[in-house]
């Protein structure tokens, strides 16, 4: 076992650069989504590993990204209704067709 936080912080950087490389870049609003989602989790990571390895290893970062997972799927919840309402009224998934939601 690693008594060191470097490879949890790597890890957690590289989650966070691939997630906000797919939210910049892709068009498809479900991919965009599943980025979100990625620099969520990756945020989680950090958090858990402070708690661990921090100065004072304590439960505050475990339950801090439990509290940001709930956020997260109602997040989820939220786009994806977002997401039909908009496939709905214009057919695609494009997010640059999400500026309105009307005909």
């Amino acid at each position: 076992m690693s008594n060191t936080i470097l490879p949890y912080l790597t890890l957690g950087a590289i989650l966070f650069c691939v997630g906000l490389y797919g939210a910049l870049t892709k068009k498809n609003a479900v991919i965009v989504l599943l980025s979100i989602e990625l620099m969520l989790n990756a945020a989680n990571l950090n958090l858990v590993a402070f708690s661990k390895f921090g100065v004072v290893p304590s439960l505050k970062g475990q339950i801090f990204s439990l509290f940001n997972m709930t956020v997260a799927a109602a997040e989820v919840a939220i786009g994806i209704a977002i997401l039909i309402a908009l496939y709905r009224n214009k057919g695609t998934s494009n997010v640059d067709d999400m500026n309105e939601l009307r005909k």
